[in-house]
């Protein structure tokens, strides 16, 4: 590990640089083998992890040219990858704060050919991941998945003539034939069906994704806050309750985690500014014995080893591990993504008083390979996935996958 790295109770493992393709998202394990979808390489990247210590970059699946596959799920020996517009190769933005500032549909304008949709892929073999399906849905494609098995996926879409992304539920019962089996969205959301925003929109209302659990699910809709369903009847969702936060607080509503043993809602809301330039971003803890009337109880604390506002690109919560089956399921304790704080880990057995008992803040990314605007030489740790044994892996924008060992209680 690189003495410019902090950590407390998280040993560094090892690192690979994916292939010279450091650039990570989303990361799932399966068979042995860390699944990262890339920010700007157009595809997914496959690296052998059963020695942690070694890791070896195996594969590299291309997705279609301007194509992004940042987001992946993984079940048996079917991977889900999302298919949507590399945006940031489209160089449409000025700044990255210009993408969290309104609506896709009215922020992306390009001739450039993409693939918008869904793409299945066999990896029975880790190593040779084989295509089997592809679902069209046309419009900007889709952002982010949820599927642990079963009929059902749930998928973030921005459906042509829609403004922004929505919820769809993807029939994958048989995987090489997937189905549009069902769509529902917050109303105003269809410029197609003659629907108008409503002011409560605020900069950006659009569905990042939902997590099941049981019959509920909980969804996040960046600055449209969350809202909780019956999935009873999962082509069919029905609206529980919806909240909002913001105002006061900034919006950015990422990742809604359900610790249904004990009736908490987890949601992280992503931080969009760089050095605060919007205030903090927070991860709240909501109580959900009454899904009708959830009600925050508590956040995370917010890291202050360092002053992280000052240190450049964002700081503050971006994504967090998902108790996926397969991988540690613990309702204890949350491992979280800052950005440029690195990975942190929270004791939360008091969900009124929260504690924060580890962390990993990797040093600077040997090289930059951001496209977005005028990037800073710092990480931005991205997302994390804990194994069963507490080996937690960690991506980066820049700086490519970190392989860590948890050693708190």
């Amino acid at each position: 590990m690189s003495a410019a790295a902090s950590a407390k109770n998280a040993r560094f493992l090892g690192r690979s640089n994916q292939g010279g393709r450091p650039d990570g998202v989303q990361v799932i394990l399966h068979k042995g083998h860390a699944f990262v979808g890339h920010m700007f390489s157009d595809g997914y990247s496959v690296i052998d992890v059963r020695d942690p210590r070694h890791p070896k970059t195996v594969a590299f699946v291309a997705a279609p040219k301007s194509t992004r596959s940042h987001h992946l799920q993984i079940h048996g020996d079917i991977l889900l990858a999302v298919n949507g517009p590399n945006i940031w190769a489209m160089q449409q933005y000025a700044s990255q704060q210009d993408y969290y500032a309104k609506s896709l549909i009215d922020s992306v304008h390009t001739e450039q050919p993409f693939a918008a949709g869904l793409r299945i892929f066999d990896v029975s073999n880790p190593a040779t991941p084989r295509e089997i399906a592809f679902l069209d849905m046309p419009g900007f494609g889709a952002h982010r998945t949820w599927w642990v098995g079963g009929h059902y996926a749930y998928v973030s879409v921005n459906f042509e003539g829609f403004i922004d992304h929505v919820l769809a539920v993807i029939d994958v019962s048989d995987p090489a034939r997937p189905k549009l089996a069902g769509r529902w969205w917050l109303p105003g959301k269809n410029r197609a069906g003659g629907e108008t925003p409503p002011p409560s929109f605020g900069k950006r209302t659009a569905l990042h994704h939902l997590i099941s659990a049981g019959n509920l699910g909980y969804a996040a809709w960046r600055d449209g806050g969350f809202t909780i369903h019956d999935l009873s009847d999962p082509p069919n969702p029905k609206l529980i309750s919806h909240r909002n936060y913001a105002p006061p607080f900034g919006g950015g509503a990422h990742t809604p985690l359900p610790l249904p043993k004990r009736k908490l809602l987890v949601l992280a809301d992503e931080a969009t500014s760089a050095n605060c330039a919007n205030g903090l971003a927070y991860t709240w803890l909501i109580d959900m014995r009454e899904p009708s009337n959830p009600v925050s109880i508590a956040t995370l604390p917010t890291p202050a080893d360092e002053d992280f506002c000052a240190k450049g690109a964002k700081f503050g919560p971006h994504n967090l591990h998902e108790n996926r089956p397969g991988s540690m399921q613990t309702e204890d304790l949350i491992f979280a993504t800052y950005h440029n704080a690195g990975l942190r880990i929270y004791d939360i057995r008091d969900p009124f008083q929260p504690t924060e008992i580890g962390y990993f803040v990797p040093p600077p990314p040997e090289r930059i390979v951001d496209q977005r605007p005028n990037p800073a030489k710092v990480i931005q740790s991205c997302d994390v996935f804990v194994d069963t044994n507490g080996v937690m892996y960690l991506t980066d924008t820049n700086a490519g996958l970190y392989i860590l060992q948890y050693e708190g209680r």
